[in-house]
């Protein structure tokens, strides 16, 4: 009796491999189409006036004229010789930093008292946003007449100041003054997004310090802080930056009075290039408006790095 054995089973076939390589293209060129419009405004608005506003600091250019000639880097030598220019950055640091202080402790004051249970929270938080939400002209127009020595209601509150003495034209009412505004107008968001911030802070934390018998200021002091400083330094960041670029604010309300005390950069910029006619100066005065603020945020961004790596 033969035996025979059945021939052996053709392997299976091994399924094609997926085309990885070509899905991963498509995601990327979907990513890149998704960047060009940001990319794209970017460049026209603000990469294409830097390059430009470099390149006018090299000239003579004046407003209206049809020629310039390159001046090589008498700007900049006239720039750091200019006794205008000294006091620009100071006051600007100024009115940044009390901006910083006042505003963002208001904020963080503000969002220690909403995170507290209470009735009508909601409420709260919602009528929070009113002064963020109202616009910067109006709330401009709403604190000239407020601040008005004559007539205004400060008048009402200090009724020993002599009329002739304005908070808008006296220094260093000015700068209180304006520092004041920009507190009131931008407060509600650093406390909105610091309310966020507590609201992350674990609960485990702040009841087993409440055992350990820690005070309300030592929670917040060990517990609570360490947990939003970094949020804490972003927000410091933003309002510096929000601060050192403000126009429209101080050259309504002081127009950088009384003198030049209140004469940030931005608002010698404008002077300079279109009240002056001096482009090509104007142009300098904002190199040097971009140099600071660059130092000056990477120098917050390396508090937060070092800041993270503690955590």
């Amino acid at each position: 009796m033969s035996v025979t054995t059945a021939p052996p089973a053709p392997a299976s076939e091994a399924p094609a491999p997926r085309r990885r390589g070509s899905r991963r293209r498509r995601v990327h060129w979907i990513a890149y189409a998704l960047a060009l419009p940001i990319l794209a405004y970017e460049s026209i608005f603000v990469l294409y006036p830097i390059v430009q506003g470099v390149q006018l600091s090299f000239t003579d250019a004046k407003l209206g004229a049809q020629q310039t000639t390159s001046v090589g880097l008498d700007n900049y030598d006239r720039l750091l010789s200019d006794p205008n220019f000294i006091k620009n950055v100071t006051t600007t640091l100024t009115y940044a930093l009390g901006v910083v202080v006042v505003a963002v402790g208001c904020g963080l004051l503000t969002a220690l008292l909403v995170n507290r249970k209470m009735r009508g929270r909601g409420l709260v938080r919602g009528l929070l946003m009113a002064p963020w939400a109202f616009p910067e002209i109006a709330t401009v127009l709403i604190f000239i007449w407020v601040l008005n020595p004559t007539f205004g209601v400060v008048r009402l509150l200090t009724p020993w100041q002599d009329s002739g003495d304005g908070w808008l034209t006296s220094n260093p009412l000015a700068m209180f003054s304006i520092v004041l505004i920009a507190t009131w107008k931008t407060f509600p968001f650093y406390s909105i997004v610091l309310l966020a911030s507590l609201q992350n802070v674990p609960e485990q934390l702040q009841e087993a310090a409440k055992v350990d018998g820690a005070t309300a200021l030592q929670r917040f002091w060990h517990v609570t802080l360490p947990a939003i400083r970094p949020d804490l330094v972003l927000l410091a960041l933003l309002a510096f930056i929000f601060a050192f670029r403000q126009f429209t604010l101080i050259w309504l309300t002081t127009g950088g009075g009384p003198g030049r005390d209140t004469e940030t950069l931005v608002v010698a910029i404008y002077n300079t290039a279109f009240r002056f006619f001096d482009r090509s100066y104007g142009a300098t005065l904002g190199v040097g408006s971009l140099i600071i603020t660059l130092v000056v945020t990477l120098g917050f961004l390396a508090v937060q790095r070092r800041l993270d790596g503690r955590r």
